[in-house]
């Protein structure tokens, strides 16, 4: 292939990635929209919870997976394609290890920017949590259920993977983990400098997930990552709220 032509086939890679990235994006937002307003049109006044509920399954489970299957579907390729086994005592280290490892590089992101003196931005669901705290309780174990895999699915199975076939494996983990904490902006408060140092400590942790899938060859194993990593912030999250601690000593 020629050098005008590897160029090109990067670019469209690019922007297949970014588009079905996009697309579950989009979709989780409609979705989840037109769903609460309708049972508001019906005057069905719902709770915090139910409203959670709600997001992650329009969100991470319907919208991420649609868009993943639509994609596979398009191009005529399986399960293969994502690498979904079941998980060798290799890939059980890799989890753990990974595991760790993701929630080293949150901490010491946020002690960086303590230590530069930038503040970050707040997250919303930080903010809700302050509001409900037992919403916490149903995140945890949602986190292993649909957050982790389905926002695997969709980032590293079918982003990661369609960079990677234009990019090669390292340039593949670092441009999908860009775009998944590019994608978390709308999910700050707060003005777009402390956004932007959020989203640089989170880019770090997405590096381990893209990583170990690569290193793994196996989307269970960045999905348990994901999802012990979510349920773990979590946790901690609850505690502090019951030690009534500022909600930012974590988010």
């Amino acid at each position: 292939m020629s050098a005008t032509g590897e160029q090109t086939g990067r670019v469209r890679a690019l922007v297949v990635a970014l588009a079905v990235g996009g697309l579950g994006i989009g979709v989780a937002s409609v979705l989840g929209r037109a769903i609460v307003r309708s049972l508001a049109f019906l005057d069905i006044e719902l709770s915090a919870l139910a409203l959670l509920v709600i997001s992650l399954v329009t969100g991470q489970g319907i919208a991420f997976g649609s868009a993943a299957l639509l994609y596979l579907r398009f191009r005529g390729l399986g399960r293969t394609y994502l690498g979904i086994d079941v998980p060798s005592l290799r890939d059980v280290v890799t989890a753990l290890s990974g595991y760790a490892l993701a929630l080293i590089a949150q901490f010491v992101g946020s002690i960086l920017l303590t230590v530069v003196g930038v503040q970050p931005a707040e997250n919303q669901v930080g903010q809700i949590a302050a509001q409900n705290p037992e919403l916490l309780l149903l995140l945890i174990p949602a986190s292993f259920v649909i957050i982790g895999p389905g926002e695997e699915l969709l980032f590293r199975g079918i982003v990661q993977g369609r960079l990677r076939e234009s990019f090669g494996p390292v340039p593949g983990v670092m441009l999908a983990s860009a775009v998944f904490a590019a994608i978390h902006f709308q999910s700050l408060t707060g003005g777009v400098g402390g956004r932007l140092a959020t989203i640089t400590v989170l880019f770090l942790p997405s590096l381990v997930f893209g990583a170990a899938y690569e290193f793994s060859d196996n989307l269970v194993v960045p999905a348990f990552i994901h999802g012990a990593y979510n349920a773990t912030l979590f946790t901690l999250l609850y505690f502090v709220l019951q030690a009534d601690l500022p909600v930012n000593v974590l988010f």
